[in-house]
């Protein structure tokens, strides 16, 4: 298991331990515990607990820095559009996408199966679409899928 991993397991435990899911993080005393540089801390937190990976994150630099993260926990499945409308505003890389369709997979929004046919949708080989258009193709299908089965399940 990598470092990165590790950091992560350790991040979300300390969120399930939280009663809000909210946890606060110094970069440097986590860069300490784990004996590396705090870099490595900011890359943690920003490939592994983005939005489209269901968090919020808010940094504060200087003076000893922190980092709030927030796990996001659907109230309601109406509660996606808003959501996806924000993520989507931009496009969305299959990075992203990915992260989205898993995130919904462990909201249990979507089965297995629906997960497997929301990957094949949006993935690159699929869309044969010129950049940079191909991002804004994968954000309208997916937040499209998502909407499909809000309808289903509303």
């Amino acid at each position: 298991m990598s470092l990165v991993d590790i950091i992560e397991r350790h991040i979300k435990a300390m969120l399930e331990q939280s009663d809000d899911n909210v946890i606060m993080l110094r970069r440097n005393e986590l860069a300490q515990n784990f004996g590396c540089a705090p870099s490595q801390i900011n890359y943690v937190i920003h490939t592994r607990f983005s939005l489209e990976r269901g968090y919020v994150t808010e940094s504060q630099r200087g003076g000893g820095g922190y980092v709030r993260i927030i796990r996001l926990e659907l109230d309601s499945i109406s509660d996606l559009l808003p959501l996806m409308e924000e993520l989507s505003r931009d496009g969305l890389n299959q990075r992203q996408a990915a992260d989205i369709i898993a995130w919904l997979h462990e909201q249990q929004v979507i089965t297995g199966r629906e997960l497997r046919m929301m990957q094949a949708t949006v993935d690159r080989v699929a869309l044969d679409v010129p950049l940079p258009i191909v991002d804004q193709v994968r954000a309208r299908l997916l937040a499209a899928m998502v909407a499909a089965i809000i309808r289903d399940r509303g």
